[in-house]
This record gives structure tokens, C-alpha cells and sequence, in this order.
């Protein structure tokens, strides 16, 4: 049995503290049963929206007759921008791996990892078969994959999960989507642009149910006007017959409540169903209960505050955890694992200003609190919204949107969150105001901003007058 110092699961987010074991001198084990690079590079956000780039480019076109342009698109190769974007993340994947074979710091193992006592798992497949790897310190970074909802039928049907939706080279005709989350916006978004007529079924009332409840009300709304859009519906059946896959879906209640639609089933009918209803955990892969990590009723580890497992010596970050299955998050967690496994003093994870961004069209980004958790806790604060076309850059973009900042009565930024162009980039003023500056709006109501950029409708949002929930002004 090989011994290490240090040995992570996955190669995502993880191989940053590997490398930062590899620094400290101790040796490493990689184990990855997959390409190299995790789900962000190979199948999630690197691909996703290097394609959704492309449909923006597509969008921005079609939009040209708005501002006097005469522009039309004779053709889109769909298939050499899959072929284009497969190969450039293939080429870094490629380029992780041969970096870790070379190196004489890390020993890579190609294979699937089981645990079979504390710190110590076996391998399977590969050209390591049976063998077994026990270290001092390990590190479960294994991440997550498509969770696939209980619908009659769905087994016997050739469906897409985002896996195989991204290396699609010809656009459905009739794209069918289970799930009304991040994903299932981005990948409607997508096709829908590129030529795809888009049923989207999801069980909430709303499209984006993480989101503050006013953005994801005004994205349904503008969804709606480009596809088929069913909220409060709950996928429950589905066949193939020859080329078409028909599915059934009946009204979900809310919880604690009725119904969300007093319509009875509905039925959707196309040429590919793609199902986007969320992630699972890899845990139920590893065997986790061998080494004593305990798990919640999803599956996720369990982690205290540094994300220590139960296990002693045992460590987890990213989707694995389940806290925020976002990139940004899990690089954000690897260095806290690195700074609490090799610094001096243990510092809790800060997930108080964890921002996220859906690459729709209309985009969406959010930090902070929403309106509605503030509701539930009794706490008080005030908010507003700001709305892009209010601002000279936004008038000229003829752009369509809001912000949104909610504050505490002192002026301390709760959250924020906006849909329209750019979001994902505004964003990321309110997230420097929360965690680098006092943490209130004068940070960014104070800061000078050029005009007329689009930055001003976050200025502008911040710098009016609230209105506290209580219904008076602040």
C-alpha cells in the first residue's frame, strides 16, 4: 500500500491545494477517474459559456434593426462551434494532465477511488486496479453530477442530461427541458437562439427560484416571450415514439400549499428532452461511511466551519459540500483548506458575499440576501430598484433590466441583485463594497463613476431614496 502525505479526490479546485501541499514538501496523490480539470473545465462553465458566447454574438445581431443597422446572418456552423469549444477544453485538460505526469511532486492515479478504512481508499480501474493509497491528510473534492428526477418512463427514453447537451453539434428542433433552474436557462437561452423551438417545465412558479423574488419573476416574464414556459408543473411521465419524445406534467404544490396551476396535466411533445433538474452528490461513489465522513439526507459531506469532515485528517471542498455548486466558491473554499492546513491559526470559510451569475439573455447576477429570506427572518431593511434605461448608457443600449440593493437601516448592504446586460460584471462592485470596503452603500454611492458607463445603474440604485419593508421611506 502506497503511503502519501496528502491525497485528494478529484481534480478540480482540489489540485490547488494539492499544489500547495507540493509546495510545503509533502508528497501527493491525485486521484481522478475522469479528464483532468473537473466539472467547471470539462462539462460546466467553461463550455457552457464559451457556447453561450457565440449565441450572445447571435442575439446582439438579430437586435441590429433596433439601431437603424441592416444585418443579416446567412449561416451558423453549429457544429464547428461545438467542435471549436470541445477541443480548446479538451487542449487545457490535456495540458493539466501532462503537467502532473511530469512532475516529480505529484503522483497522478487515473482511476475511480472507494474508501475502505480511515484515509485510505482503493482504486478501480485503470492501470491501478485493487491497488490502495493511504495518507496523512485527504481531501474529498469529487463534486457533483446531473441528478435524474423519478418520471415514468425516462429510463426507456434516449434523454440529454448538460453532459451530452454541450456536445450536441445540430440544434434540436423541439427542445423539451425538465428543471427550471441555472442550467436549464443557460442551455434554453442557447438553443433557443440558435434555432430551436424551447418547452421549458419546471415545479417552482417561478424560472431562477434561488433568485431574489422580483428578478425571477421579470425573467420568467421575458422568457415566457421567447418559449414555451410551464412553472408550478411537475414532470411526471414521458415516452419516445419514433423521432418524438411526449411529456406529461401535472401541477406541483407549493409547500404548505395547494396547487400552483389549476390546470390539469399538460402534455409537451419534441424531438430531444433535456433533463436540467439539478445535482447529486458523488459521495454514494466513494464509500464515504468506511472512513467515517458522515453525510446530510442529499449526500453532501458534512463539514464544520474550516471544512473539516467528521474524519479526522479528512477535508472537503466544493460541489461535494453542497453549499454554493458554483466555480468562484469552490476556488474560494480550496483556499481556505490550504490556508487552514498550512497556516498558522484555523479561520472559518466567509461565505457572506458569495456572488452567482446566470449567463441568460436576460442575465442575472446576485449577492447577499434576497427580499424574501429577509421577510422570513422578521429583519428589518430597506430596498429599491434602479432600472437600467434610467441611465444615458443604458437608454443608448436600449437595454431592459434593474438593480436591486437591499440594505439594513444603518445602510449596511444585505444583497443586491440585478438582470440585464452585464450583470455578471456589475456584480462584482457590490461584492468588493461587502467584503474589501466599510460594507455599505457609501462605498459605492461616494466612488466616482464614469459617465455615462453602465456602471451607474449599481451608483444610482444605491444613492436614492429606500423604502423599508414596513412600507415608509429611508
Amino acid at each position: 500500500m502506497e503511503e502519501y502525505d496528502f491525497l485528494v479526490i478529484g481534480s478540480g479546485s482540489g489540485l490547488d491545494v494539492a499544489n500547495a501541499a507540493a509546495n510545503q514538501g509533502q508528497s501527493v496523490a491525485i486521484v481522478e477517474k475522469g479528464r483532468l480539470g473537473g466539472t467547471c473545465l470539462n462539462r460546466g462553465c467553461i463550455p457552457s459559456k464559451q457556447l453561450l458566447y457565440h449565441a450572445d454574438v447571435l442575439k446582439t445581431i438579430e437586435r441590429a434593426d433596433e439601431f437603424h443597422i441592416d444585418a443579416t446572418v446567412e449561416d451558423v456552423d453549429i457544429a464547428e462551434i461545438v467542435r471549436e469549444v470541445t477541443e480548446d477544453v479538451h487542449s487545457s485538460s490535456d495540458a493539466i494532465e501532462r503537467g502532473l505526469a511530469s512532475s516529480d511532486r505529484h503522483d497522478l492515479y487515473k482511476a475511480e477511488a472507494r474508501f475502505v478504512d480511515e484515509r485510505t481508499i482503493e482504486l478501480a480501474d485503470g492501470d491501478h486496479d485493487g491497488e490502495r493509497l493511504t495518507a496523512d491528510t485527504v481531501l474529498v473534492a469529487a463534486g457533483t453530477r446531473p441528478a435524474v428526477p423519478p418520471i415514468d418512463g425516462l429510463e426507456a427514453v434516449d434523454y440529454l442530461t448538460s453532459r451530452e447537451a454541450l456536445q450536441l453539434e445540430s440544434p434540436p428542433d423541439h427542445l423539451i427541458i425538465v428543471g427550471g433552474g441555472y442550467i436549464a436557462a443557460e442551455l434554453g437561452h442557447f438553443f433557443g437562439t440558435f434555432g430551436s423551438d424551447v418547452s421549458i417545465v419546471g415545479r417552482r412558479p417561478h424560472l431562477l427560484p434561488d433568485a431574489d423574488a422580483a428578478v425571477a419573476a421579470e425573467f420568467t416574464e421575458r422568457y415566457a416571450d421567447r418559449f414555451d414556459i410551464y412553472t408550478g408543473y411537475e414532470a411526471t411521465a414521458v415516452v419516445e415514439s419514433g423521432d418524438a419524445i411526449t411529456l406529461e406534467a401535472r401541477p406541483f404544490p407549493e409547500p404548505g400549499g395547494d396547487a400552483a396551476n389549476d390546470v390539469e396535466t399538460v402534455s409537451v411533445t419534441g424531438d430531444e428532452l433535456l433533463v436540467a433538474a439539478g445535482r447529486v452528490p458523488n459521495t454514494d461513489t466513494l464509500n464515504v461511511e468506511a472512513a467515517g465522513i458522515e453525510t446530510d439526507a442529499a449526500g453532501f459531506v458534512e463539514t464544520d466551519a474550516y471544512l473539516r469532515t467528521t474524519a479526522d485528517g479528512v477535508w472537503a471542498l466544493g460541489d461535494v459540500v453542497g453549499e454554493y455548486l458554483l466555480k468562484h466558491n469552490a476556488n474560494h473554499e480550496a483556499r481556505t483548506v490550504a490556508r487552514n492546513l498550512f497556516g498558522e491559526d484555523l479561520e472559518p470559510v466567509d461565505y457572506s458575499a458569495m456572488p452567482f451569475a446566470v449567463f441568460g439573455s436576460p442575465a442575472v447576477a446576485g449577492v447577499g440576501l434576497t427580499e424574501q429570506e429577509l421577510r422570513e427572518s422578521d429583519r428589518e431593511y430597506a430596498t429599491r430598484t434602479y432600472r437600467y434605461e434610467e441611465t444615458a448608457r443604458g437608454s443608448a443600449m436600449k437595454a431592459e433590466g434593474f438593480v436591486k440593493p437591499i440594505i439594513d437601516l444603518e445602510g449596511e448592504i444585505l444583497g443586491c441583485h440585478i438582470i440585464g446586460p452585464g450583470a455578471s460584471d456589475l456584480i462584482q462592485e457590490v461584492v468588493v463594497a461587502m467584503t474589501a470596503g466599510s460594507g455599505t452603500v457609501r462605498d459605492i454611492r461616494d466612488s466616482v463613476h464614469i459617465h455615462p458607463a453602465l456602471s451607474e445603474v449599481v451608483q444610482r440604485a444605491v444613492s436614492g431614496q429606500f423604502t423599508r419593508d414596513d412600507g415608509h421611506d429611508h
